[in-house]
């Protein structure tokens, strides 16, 4: 009997969903964090009658046949590519993304990773990394007796000495592009790499070529919505119970079957 495993493939799939919903929820307060979304497909089909064929009895040719589909499967979990609220934090080394881009950070391996997460710090010889530590790209250094550091929109940082009045640029911030934003591998830690089917990045300056602008003290929050993402949650759990029935219903009419005499 297919429909067990039909059944069990529909379960399947709607546990996938509930996992990729739990994860959007335990990201709601990560930051520059864009909800992910289960997507499926039908599977294969046996082809009991194909459309087309032509009737043995008159010659004439079936419009339709008979396909059984023989139940669902993953087809990607995509993200949503979404600008999350701007929060205002007065941090001098927060930066937040207004529009596409991300920044460019160097990996322990020597790799190129990005980001859109702006909760920047400064490292014991003044060097701008992300809370992991990893190096912003293109390094930035900040003297030990900077007073202020500024950064306007197109993520040039200037710094204010306590013995100087005008500011002093110590270099500027640098956004990377993708033609398939979608196409980026996520690695954890709010950074993704590239692949091919992201396409190469393109690198420029924030506010030029289609990137966006910089703010200095406010952060890109999470844009996962807690009510599309728990209405999500009802509709996966609904699923997996109604795929349960038709587990159950198969398995009394096998039993059924066994007690014919």
């Amino acid at each position: 009997m297919r429909a067990l495993q039909i059944a069990a493939t529909g379960m399947s799939a709607q546990q996938m969903r509930v996992e990729v919903v739990s994860n959007n929820l335990a990201n709601m307060s990560t930051t520059g964090y864009n909800a992910r979304r289960a997507e499926f497909s039908d599977l294969h089909y046996q082809q009991v009658v194909r459309p087309g064929t032509v009737n043995a009895t008159d010659g004439t040719i079936l419009p339709t046949g008979v396909q059984l589909g023989l139940g669902v499967r993953p087809a990607a979990v995509s993200i949503h590519l979404e600008q999350g609220t701007i929060a205002q934090t007065g941090g001098d080394l927060d930066i937040a993304i207004e529009g596409t881009g991300y920044l460019e950070v160097t990996l322990p391996d020597g790799r190129s990773a990005f980001t859109r997460d702006g909760a920047l710090k400064r490292t014991a010889d003044g060097l701008i990394v992300t809370s992991d530590g990893f190096p912003v790209v293109p390094d930035i250094a900040i003297p030990d007796d900077v007073r202020a550091i500024s950064i306007n929109a197109q993520g040039e940082v200037f710094a204010y000495f306590a013995d100087a009045v005008a500011a002093q640029e110590l270099g500027q911030f640098s956004l990377a592009g993708f033609s398939n934003a979608k196409g980026l591998e996520a690695i954890g830690s709010n950074l993704f790499v590239e692949t091919s089917a992201s396409g190469a990045a393109i690198i420029g300056a924030p506010g030029e070529d289609g990137l966006g602008t910089i703010r200095q003290g406010y952060l890109e929050e999470s844009s996962v919505d807690a009510v599309r993402e728990i209405t999500e949650l009802i509709e996966a759990q609904r699923g997996y119970e109604l795929n349960a029935k038709v587990i159950t219903a198969a398995d009394q009419m096998l039993a059924a079957t066994t007690q014919v005499r």
